[in-house]
């Protein structure tokens, strides 16, 4: 098509009368000089939140380490040739991994429910971010009204104490009856974990006075019960959560990671103490998330860490959740 004489004209005109500039700045020679935009690196959100029935659940970012792996620390039974193509079939590097940490507020309506602390403040590099984070997401430290822990390692008590002192210091707490007696006992003395006695000894035993010890299926509050997945640790816990009808597992470090642990449940796992006692629990979980549909968090899932389980043959797969858990479900 030709474009006549009068229409540039008219168009010239146009530009000319809004200011613009009607010759191509590139024909003009012009250039300007300016500083080359900076890379700004990784980001990763702070938190995530959503309704269950009264409750409304917020999940925390403390943030994550990447550590060489997944093997041995995932299949470490396995020949390291097979878990280095396993996870690389399953999309994964093969030689380098990265283990976030999620710890999870729920908001009853009548108190403030902390699952877990974090690793410690300062202690390592990315993480320990547990209380700004959970400023970021609305709360303070000193709303908390229960800290409940699912077990006693570094990664989940370290978030305990700061700058000396309790870091939610208006709260009781919340702990299995079998995993308190396990590491205040002489059982850790010349075990790997005697390490730990340590930590717990300065971030959980002084909390004692303010603590509830519970068993398998008690509650820590309305709604909210323990579930016995012993293995990972001598009491590990889960906690299942439900408000009007709505369900909801936190299944802790049941399962560790959604491909490596989650889809190969019988591998064994470094950091499970009791591997067999281990493999028995995270099934059985497993097995009720997809039998019954529940929505779950783990604390190592890929962030938001929020999901469902569904069973392949033998094995589970992790489906990260999207909207479901966002909108109402119009019955």
């Amino acid at each position: 098509m030709t474009m006549g004489t009068s229409t540039v004209t008219r168009r010239a005109a146009l530009f000319a009368g809004a200011g613009i500039l009607a010759t191509p700045l590139l024909a003009t020679g012009a250039r300007y000089a300016r500083a080359e935009p900076p890379m700004l690196g990784p980001a990763r959100p702070t938190h995530y939140r959503f309704p269950l029935g009264d409750f409304e659940i917020t999940m925390l970012h403390d943030g994550a380490r990447q550590l060489d792996g997944p093997y041995p620390i995932f299949g470490e039974d396995q020949d390291p040739a097979d878990v280095a193509a396993y996870a690389e079939e399953n999309f994964l590097p093969g030689h380098r991994m990265e283990i976030s940490f999620a710890p999870i507020v729920v908001n009853t309506g009548q108190e403030l429910v902390l699952f877990d602390t974090g690793n410690a403040a300062g202690g390592q590099p990315d993480v320990g971010n547990t209380v700004e984070r959970l400023e970021a997401a609305g709360y303070g430290a000193d709303q908390v009204d229960l800290v409940v822990i699912t077990h006693f390692h570094p990664d989940h008590i370290g978030g305990l104490m700061r700058d000396g002192g309790p870091a939610f210091p208006n709260a009781r707490y919340a702990v299995g009856r079998v995993e308190y007696d396990w590491w205040t006992s002489d059982a850790p003395v010349g075990t790997p974990r005697e390490g730990q006695v340590g930590l717990i000894e300065s971030n959980v035993v002084p909390l004692a006075e303010a603590m509830s010890f519970i068993e398998d299926g008690e509650d820590v509050v309305s709604g909210i019960s323990a579930v016995a997945a012993f293995g990972h640790s001598p009491g590990h816990m889960a906690f299942h959560l439900e408000s009007n009808g709505n369900r909801f597992l936190i299944f802790a470090d049941a399962t560790n990671h959604y491909v490596m642990s989650l889809q190969r449940p019988d591998w064994h796992v470094v950091f499970d103490q009791d591997k067999d006692m281990a493999i028995e629990s995270r099934r059985r979980l497993l097995d009720m998330l997809a039998s019954e549909r529940i929505p779950a968090a783990g604390y190592h899932m890929p962030f938001p860490a929020v999901g469902f389980v569904e069973r392949v043959q033998d094995s589970y797969r992790w489906l990260p959740a999207s909207y479901q858990l966002r909108v109402e479900s119009g019955d």
